[in-house]
C-alpha cells in the first residue's frame, strides 16, 4: 500500500514539473519578446536576402514583411479566441462519440 502511495506521489509531482514547464512554454509563445525578436530576425533575414539578389533600398523594402508579420503574430490569439469560441461545441460533441 506504501509503495502504490509512493508511486502516485511521484506521478503526481512528475505532472506538476510537466505543467511548470508548459506553462513556461505558453508564457514564452505569447511574449513580446519573442515577437520582437522574429520580427527583428525577419527583417534581417529579408533585408539580406534583398541585398544579395541586389534589391534597391533592402533595408528599406525588409520593412513591409517584417511588419506584416509581427500583425499576424498579433492576430493570431485574437483569431484564436473566435474559432475556439465557435467551434467549442463541436469539439465537445466529438469528445463524446
Amino acid at each position: 500500500m506504501e509503495n502504490s502511495m509512493e508511486n502516485l506521489e511521484q506521478k503526481v509531482q512528475k505532472i506538476e514539473e510537466r505543467n511548470k514547464m508548459v506553462e513556461a512554454d505558453k508564457d514564452w509563445e505569447t511574449s513580446w519578446t519573442r515577437r520582437i525578436l522574429l520580427a527583428v530576425f525577419t527583417y534581417l533575414a529579408i533585408g539580406a536576402y534583398m541585398r544579395a539578389i541586389d534589391i534597391s533600398r533592402p533595408w528599406l523594402n525588409a520593412v513591409v514583411p517584417a511588419v506584416a508579420f509581427m500583425l499576424s503574430t498579433l492576430t493570431m490569439p485574437f483569431f484564436k479566441k473566435l474559432w475556439v469560441k465557435r467551434n467549442q461545441k463541436s469539439l465537445w460533441d466529438r469528445k463524446e462519440i
